[in-house]
């Protein structure tokens, strides 16, 4: 079972979600993978910290051209859709930032004139917080502006069985969509605000758009989440699981500690969330 938690927004409670389902899972006696795809800002290690297990650079491919052998004629820069070569008389320069790696301009260059070299662009890191859970972290090196290669490289190293969550960036950008692709089920932490119902249901649209069942969260609950819970009946979501607006949360939270260690009630929570998303994977 490999669960995405994801949000149409930041702020929501992907990272509390997470976590603590984690943590109550493997209270029960589950063993489970946590992978954090939120490599920009990633922040599952302050609420898991130690176990440290190794690190692995995330690399992509890029252009390299050798001079003596190009002739400057220009095919590489009008086959790359993306600017990252520009060809002047004499002279060609390569924008590593702006290459996708497709590796079209080494194909399509007559002199084979351009070979490919690797660039490194973050890094992997894998611990064991605790028995019961692993954690996979991508983490994004600064001035980078393409996350995919660091998400795609955690979820290569994500076991093909077993519980595996998946805590990926807000919003519903390239970084979302990369982290929730091939996952069996959603779940879409919101708020019981305007603001968080505007952004829920973007976030619907997208995993209707990719065939991933998903269900909703509510995270900050007061027991007014008429806002949200109206919007799902409508569009035919589950609301799986709601985590009350409590003081107690918000400061176990500041202070880097699992909000269920604060409420026990709230492991139950948690566990009921993750049963619903069972059975919500695999209804056709």
């Amino acid at each position: 079972m490999r669960i995405a938690i994801a949000s149409g927004k930041g702020g929501t409670g992907k990272t509390t979600v997470a976590s603590n389902m984690a943590l109550a899972l493997a209270n029960a006696g589950s063993c489970v993978t946590l992978a954090d795809c939120d490599v920009e800002e990633p922040n599952l290690y302050l609420f898991l910290p130690g176990g440290e297990m190794g690190v692995e650079e995330v690399s992509v491919s890029v252009p390299a051209i050798d001079k003596p052998r190009c002739t400057y004629c220009g095919k590489c820069a009008d086959f790359c859709k993306f600017n990252a070569i520009s060809v002047f008389p004499g002279n060609a320069l390569i924008f590593p930032g702006l290459c996708h790696s497709c590796g079209g301009c080494s194909l399509i260059c007559p002199e084979s004139a351009i070979k490919e070299v690797p660039r490194r662009v973050g890094i992997v890191k894998r611990s064991k917080p605790r028995d019961g859970v692993e954690l996979i972290t991508g983490v994004l090196d600064g001035g980078e502006n393409s996350s995919v290669p660091v998400i795609n490289a955690v979820k290569r190293g994500l076991p093909d069985s077993g519980i595996v969550i998946i805590d990926c960036a807000p919003g519903t950008s390239c970084n979302m969509v990369s982290a929730v692709r091939g996952c069996d089920y959603c779940m879409l932490v919101t708020e019981p605000t305007p603001f968080g119902l505007h952004d829920l249901s973007l976030a619907r649209d997208v995993l209707v758009k990719m065939g991933i069942p998903c269900g909703v969260v509510i995270n900050k609950s007061v027991g007014e989440d008429g806002i949200i819970e109206g919007y799902c009946s409508a569009q035919g979501l589950q609301v799986i699981g709601k985590i009350p607006y409590d003081e107690a949360i918000a400061r176990a939270y500041s202070m880097g500690k699992a909000a269920l260690y604060e409420d026990s009630n709230l492991a139950r929570v948690f566990s009921c969330a993750y049963e619903k998303a069972l059975k919500g994977a695999e209804k056709p």
